[in-house]
């Protein structure tokens, strides 16, 4: 591998990755490194590289023939299973950047902001100096001087704290910052990737609405492990967060001293429609709905229907249909009366009544129908979500077409990209 003497490991984050011919094939990640045999240094053996269709791969370091701080360059032979990181690793971006250590020269505390890279022989790169800030961030001298604290580059010999330190000791805001413009569903993939100690840090520096949101993204045993992990009140605000279908099947999956607990915990209005939803088999219309969809009495302008589906708070499905009922316009509603399409809406005036444009051929299914019998009304008449009615004709919720998907697609779909779902693959190496 030809490279310069020293690498900056936080100056690879991003740098394009081409094969031999000039083509890119991705972008760097991260670096992955192992402990040498003494216990005392980081020794590299791969990169993980983001590669089309936001999949993440190892690269081992035997691929890599040239790297520098504009580029990578491989063999082009790259395992494209999606990389599984092991016990014994650790992610210098994602695990070691902004941990705290100290300096074994007494001068204190200090942060880690870079990692120097360096080849001890020919085939070997390793950590083998640590560029840091002196104090902690945000500390109050740094705030009384009006400026951050010196920064040194220092031997990783030097430094104490800086491999198996508690979770606490490194901060997770600046891998939470690049996360800021990814759609939950990466940032779920991101975290599933982590370790279970960064992945639990990184849940709690997110804000209760945008971890509700990841959660509602995560496989079984990331959420569980998440919600576990969690402070008690924490947990039930970020519960209070979701959708109550997302709350009832995270609750699901936790053991019933658990579940009780932070049902408890929650608010009561919240708490009772989970409870609801939990009361019905989970492969059923009932355990499949969701208690708040869009409701609005017949009398209702179109121009008003419409602005309710504006929001952004709703979902591309929940966003497509209004239903209309009697008051109370509330589930368990009054009689369900039928539906109102959003293309029908836009074919007619504003000042229209939606009673008049009903469509009322869409039946509403018993909430323990199950899980085929949804999926073949929506199939059958080109659905995006189905009403749930009990035997009075009240309105209980609605089944969308995602909340379908996600439980007729194999368990650990979440886990697994495009390509591993079509061969059957598990994860890398």
């Amino acid at each position: 591998m030809t490279s310069p003497s020293r690498i900056f490991a936080a100056r690879l984050a991003g740098l394009p990755v081409f094969d031999p011919m000039g083509d890119q094939v991705g972008r760097v990640r991260d670096v992955v490194s192992v402990l040498r045999g003494d216990g005392r240094r980081l020794r590299v053996v791969g990169l993980v590289v983001e590669v089309p269709g936001r999949r993440r791969v190892f690269v081992p370091m035997t691929r890599v023939t040239a790297m520098d701080a504009g580029h990578v360059i491989t063999t082009g032979l790259v395992n494209m299973r999606r990389f599984e990181q092991r016990g014994t690793e650790v992610l210098l971006l994602a695990e070691v950047l902004e941990r705290q250590v100290e300096l074994l020269d007494g001068s204190g505390a200090a942060t880690v902001e870079d990692l120097a890279l360096e080849r001890p022989g020919p085939r070997d790169l390793e950590v083998t100096r640590v560029f840091v800030r002196r104090g902690t961030p945000g500390g109050l001298g740094s705030r009384l001087r009006g400026r951050r604290g010196e920064t040194l580059l220092v031997h990783v010999e030097e430094v104490g704290g800086l491999l198996g330190a508690p979770a606490s000791a490194q901060g997770a805001s600046l891998l939470v910052a690049t996360f800021e413009d990814m759609k939950p569903a990466d940032i779920a993939e991101a975290l599933h990737d982590l370790s279970e100690r960064r992945r639990l840090e990184l849940a709690a520096e997110l804000d209760d609405d945008r971890l509700a949101d990841v959660l509602a993204e995560l496989g079984e045993d990331d959420r569980v492990e998440v919600v576990i992990g969690l402070a008690r009140e924490r947990a039930a605000d970020v519960l209070e967060a979701m959708d109550a279908d997302d709350a009832a099947d995270v609750l699901g999956e936790l053991p019933e001293d658990a579940k009780e607990t932070l049902l408890q915990l929650m608010e009561p209005d919240d708490a009772a429609d989970v409870r609801r939803l939990l009361a019905y088999d989970e492969e059923t219309a009932g355990g499949l709905m969701t208690p708040e969809p869009v409701l609005m009495a017949p009398e209702a302008s179109v121009a008003e229907a419409l602005a309710l589906v504006r929001s952004s708070d709703l979902s591309t499905a929940e966003a497509a249909s209004v239903y209309v009922c009697r008051p109370p316009l509330e589930t368990p509603t009054g009689r369900y009366l039928g539906v109102v399409h959003i293309q029908a809406m836009l074919r007619v005036a504003p000042h229209e009544r939606i009673g008049s444009i009903l469509d009322t051929d869409v039946d509403g299914l018993p909430p323990d129908a199950p899980l085929g019998v949804v999926a073949r009304r929506l199939a059958v008449y080109n659905l995006v979500s189905v009403p749930v009615t009990d035997p009075a004709g009240r309105l209980l919720g609605v089944v969308t077409v995602d909340d379908v998907l996600d439980h007729i697609l194999p368990e650990d779909w979440r886990e697994q990209d495009d390509a591993e779902l079509a061969r059957g693959d598990g994860p890398r190496r």
